[in-house]
């Protein structure tokens, strides 16, 4: 964690992959108490392979899993922990489905307050327990055609199921819409989507590189290598999110390398926004002064960036009737070097780039089949 901190990233999701050994909650705890002396955020991710629309053994067994990451997330103050749904199952798509989801997520959430408020307890050692509050249950989107948790299912559920956000996950929305996350407005529609359907300015993201075919994910990649390309998210980040409150998550195969990198495009936006602004106040400043509108000059500086174009560009085809002339050889104006985008990233004021931990995990806790709660 420390090297985490030390690269300026804000916040990590610790990955429960299976399930967890006992004996990992000691480093949990470990991790938790360095988190709340530095301010760092922790959050944790479920495991992975969930049946919630399954049988009541396959609930079962993912409520079991569930449970112990529920756990971790109250023994290092995960600020979100977020859950798969599974295959949709002999129940399909539609409504039946969408409220079996509901349902169980409700559960989800008392057990997590149960959890959270346990009076029997002191926690002496988690002063966070009784100060801070409850982790938020996020519900991510997934992948793949054959799994529950499109962005529409997702909302749906979330706008029913009070203590849950969606985890909007941006390679899994690419790939499940054919490749359709390429533009800053594409970004701008999902926000604006989310927001008028929930009412949140909290968004929590997970972003990848993403290999993709027939609308679904096959593996994710490096951010570079991929058709999903990071730099219109920052570009709305930066023009159009000032209203976000926004936490990104690297699922990069390259962790931290791709946090930077996200950390560093949505400074290298920033700066180009800054410089724009520069250029547009310089316009208005020569405008009051030589009596030109802003246009003129703006159009007039189009004009002049041509003719340097045209003096540099070599001549692709011979005058028919060159005519001998003495002209004055004219000097090319001196081109403004292109400034470098900032090497040393600052953190962004709303944006966070993490990344995630692996753990494995046993099962060692007994789940009753024939118990007719959830837990």
């Amino acid at each position: 964690m420390d090297d985490i901190i030390a690269l300026g990233l804000e916040t990590m999701e610790a990955q429960t992959v299976r399930m967890i050994q006992p004996q990992h909650f000691d480093q949990y705890w470990q991790a938790g108490v360095l988190a709340e002396k530095t301010g760092f955020e922790m959050n944790i991710h479920g495991p992975y392979y969930s049946e919630l629309l399954g049988g009541r053994v396959e609930l079962g067994r993912s409520l079991a899993k569930i449970e112990t990451t529920l756990q971790a997330a109250r023994t290092i103050n995960a600020r979100h922990i977020t859950l798969h749904t599974g295959h949709y199952g002999e129940t399909g798509r539609g409504r039946e489905a969408n409220e079996t989801v509901a349902n169980v997520f409700a559960s989800v959430v008392d057990r997590l307050e149960a959890i959270w408020h346990d009076e029997e307890d002191e926690f002496p050692v988690f002063p966070w327990i009784k100060s801070g509050t409850p982790s938020k249950i996020g519900i991510e989107t997934s992948g793949r055609q054959e799994l529950w948790g499109s962005l529409e299912e997702v909302l749906e559920v979330v706008n029913h199921v009070e203590g849950t956000i969606p985890v909007l996950n941006m390679a899994h929305i690419h790939a499940r819409g054919h490749g359709s996350m390429r533009t800053s407005e594409d970004y701008g529609e999902l926000f604006d989507q989310v927001r008028e359907t929930i009412g949140t300015k909290e968004f929590y993201c997970h972003f990848s590189g993403v290999d993709h075919r027939g609308g679904n994910a096959q593996f994710y990649t490096q951010i570079k290598k991929s058709d999903l390309n990071f730099e219109p998210l920052a570009e709305f980040i930066v023009e159009d999110g000032g209203w976000l409150d926004i936490t990104l998550i690297s699922d990069s195969p390259l962790l931290e390398h791709d946090a930077m990198y996200m950390l560093q495009s949505i400074e290298k936006s920033r700066h180009k926004q800054i410089e724009r602004k520069a250029r547009e106040d310089r316009r208005r400043a020569l405008a009051l002064q030589t009596g030109a509108s802003v246009e003129d000059l703006k159009a007039r500086e189009a004009e002049q960036a041509a003719l340097r174009t045209g003096q540099k560009a070599p001549e692709t085809s011979p005058e028919p009737a060159p005519e001998p002339a003495a002209e004055a050889e004219s000097v090319p104006e001196p081109q403004e070097a292109p400034k470098k985008a900032a090497s040393n990233a600052k953190k962004a004021s709303k944006a966070k780039a993490t990344k995630k931990q692996e753990k494995a995990e046993d099962d060692v806790f007994d789940f009753e089949e024939d118990d007719d709660d959830l837990f």
